[in-house]
Order: C-alpha cells, then sequence, then structure tokens
C-alpha cells in the first residue's frame, strides 16, 4: 500500500511543483497557507499538530509568509498567551489561485476515475493520516 500511495504521489508532485512556482509556493507552505485560510486564527501549536510539522521548522516559514505579506498574527480571542494566524487579503487571494491550481491537476491526474471514485479514494486516504 505504501508503495502505491508514494508512486502515486511522485506522480503528482513533480507537476505540482511546477505549477505552484508561480505563486511561489512549495508544497509545505501551500499546506500552511490552506490550513490557515481555512482556520483563521489558527495557532501554530495546531498547525504543527495538524500537518505534522516540528514547531523550529515552522517558525521560519511564518516569518516567510508573513515578509511576503500573505499572512499576519493577531491575539487569539480566547488565549492571552497565543497569537492567531490570519490570512492577509494578498494572502486570501493567492491561495484561491494556488488552489485553483492544484484542484485542476487534481482532476487531470485523476481523470481515469469517476467522480464518485474520486471521492471514495480522497475519503480512504484521508482515513489513513486523519
Amino acid at each position: 500500500m505504501g508503495y502505491n500511495a508514494r508512486r502515486a504521489a511522485l506522480s503528482i508532485i513533480e507537476i505540482f511543483l511546477e505549477r505552484l512556482a508561480p505563486y511561489g509556493l512549495k508544497p509545505v507552505d501551500f499546506s500552511v497557507m490552506s490550513t490557515i485560510c481555512h482556520n483563521p486564527g489558527v495557532t501554530s501549536r495546531q498547525l504543527c499538530s495538524a500537518l505534522n510539522l516540528l514547531p523550529p521548522n515552522l517558525v521560519g516559514l511564518i516569518q516567510s509568509l508573513e515578509a511576503r505579506d500573505l499572512i499576519e498574527r493577531k491575539p487569539h480571542p480566547y488565549d492571552g498567551r497565543a497569537v492567531g494566524l490570519h490570512a492577509t487579503p494578498k494572502g486570501l487571494d493567492l491561495m484561491a489561485q494556488a488552489e485553483q491550481t492544484a484542484t485542476e491537476l487534481e482532476i487531470e491526474k485523476t481523470a481515469k476515475l469517476t467522480p464518485a471514485q474520486r471521492k471514495t479514494l480522497l475519503s480512504l486516504l484521508q482515513k489513513i493520516y486523519l
């Protein structure tokens, strides 16, 4: 199973890198930005947990996205010690385009599947890592 999952991922990742290059996003950047966009106010701790990232690795990534004006930090509404991460309008716009590009790629690479099979595949894959 791992072999087949890896082969499928490899068939997508090379094209993913090419198509997301114009947005200046690597796969980890895309994952972090997508999580922030879909979960405004998420904390760094929550990001690390959700994406299986080590905190030291996330620090530089957050700083880089912030320097590009794609995200901003705001005080957490319930925890005075925590900081929530939010996409800026520029970040939201960039991710809308990048996610559309990624969706088109996924549809392209799964063209041999019916929509129902595509949905089932996604559901089964998520059962492994969620």
